[in-house]
């Protein structure tokens, strides 16, 4: 009898708990609410927009969205300017990377020390991270102009003659990257010694212990334990690289023919200047997969070359 009448008792006992528990789960859930409204209105409705016009001819100066299928990702697969502005795009990142991450490793090792010297050079260096990439644009659109520039006035002192940077297709894009190095390279400095002062003295005293030099405690032990911060650097960079369109915007305007025409500037010109909306949506889904195929290679590859202490 005793049991009979403990079964209820039971089953309002667990349904009180259940109860409880969805509520603990709304209220977790509550305080996602707000970032899941602003990633809504400004990521996924727009990505999902611009799915939806990718498929259309729409110009931006009409009302009619006529719905055309694939033919803006056959126009653009088929197009010759696709694969140059993605050459441009990928010689531009890969070089910003490279640079930006072995620079930034170089100098966080040479600064990694407790002092105020130190300090204050880090800070200096750091400081770019904080300009607006268009103020920055602005003084090395002075620094390598070609008539007045002080690049070209320093190179007059030695006997050496002027060059047309900005309108030179050999050294446009490299202009950029020196842009990109240097405004990127204070930041990357920063973390990379966040990495390093994770890593034990222990690691160092033993190996030092044992014979090896600063050398090989760089290679054997600092960067295989630094691999998650350069994994986290990379895949980062990469993608902010890929998306470059300030410095482009202010100077080069794409040229000269093209050779600094980046895949964000492109879909600018094409949305914006040629009204085509349609085809620059095209761009944009076809450019944000290719970042997404490119970041999980990355991190796929990355897998057995990360090392996480412990």
């Amino acid at each position: 009898m005793k049991a009979t009448e403990s079964q209820p008792v039971r089953v309002q006992q667990a349904t009180k708990r259940s109860n409880t528990r969805w509520l603990e789960y709304l209220k977790d859930f509550s305080f996602a609410v707000p970032a899941l409204v602003i990633l809504t209105l400004f990521i996924y409705y727009p990505l999902l927009n611009s799915l939806y016009l990718s498929f259309t001819n729409w110009n931006m100066t009409k009302p009619v969205k006529k719905f055309i299928g694939f033919d803006n990702y056959v126009y653009l697969l088929t197009n010759d300017t696709f694969y140059k502005v993605l050459k441009v795009t990928f010689t531009y990142t890969i070089s910003d990377v490279v640079l930006t991450l072995g620079i930034g490793l170089l100098l966080a090792v040479l600064f990694n020390s407790v002092s105020k010297f130190f300090g204050f050079m880090r800070a200096i260096i750091f400081m770019p991270h904080y300009i607006s990439m268009v103020i920055v644009s602005m003084v090395f659109l002075w620094i390598f102009n070609g008539r007045y520039g002080l690049v070209n006035e320093l190179m007059s002192w030695v006997g050496l003659n002027p060059i047309q940077w900005l309108t030179n297709t050999k050294t446009a894009l490299w202009v950029l990257v020196l842009i990109g190095v240097w405004k990127g390279v204070g930041f990357t400095m920063i973390i990379f010694i966040a990495g390093l002062r994770s890593i034990p003295v222990e690691y160092y005293e033993a190996s030092g212990i044992d014979g090896a030099t600063k050398w090989t405690q760089f290679w054997k032990i600092t960067l295989p334990l630094l691999s998650p911060t350069t994994l986290f650097l990379v895949v980062t960079h990469f993608i902010s690289s890929m998306q470059v369109f300030q410095s482009v915007d202010v100077l080069t305007n794409g040229g000269p023919l093209d050779s600094t025409k980046a895949m964000v500037y492109w879909i600018y010109e094409m949305a914006f200047t040629e009204f085509r909306t349609g085809r620059a949506s095209a761009l944009v889904i076809m450019f944000f997969l290719i970042i997404v195929l490119l970041t999980m290679v990355q991190m796929y590859v990355s897998k057995k070359k990360v090392h996480y202490e412990g």
